[in-house]
């Protein structure tokens, strides 16, 4: 890949829902990685790097509105661009 643009910087704060306050589309169309306690995580939904919290899905659960149920995990956050 030669890209030649560079990608913007990653927000502290970041989620894949639209209907977030912290979802911003110009970072979230480059491929980001996430690593929670040095192990890479392929399933996080939003993550916070200052507080040290990711929300993955809780199984196959859904809410009313049928968007998965999720969970909050604390620990050691990462963001990288892939």
């Amino acid at each position: 890949m030669n890209d030649t643009t560079t990608p913007p910087p990653l927000p502290d704060r970041l989620s894949v829902d639209p209907k977030s306050p912290h979802h911003h589309l110009p970072v979230l169309q480059h491929d980001i990685g996430i690593k929670f306690n040095d192990k890479e995580r392929l399933d996080v939904e939003e993550y916070c790097i200052s507080e040290g919290w990711i929300k993955v899905a809780a199984g196959k659960s859904l809410d009313r509105k049928g968007r998965p149920m999720l969970i909050k995990l604390t620990g050691k956050v990462e963001a990288f661009y892939k």
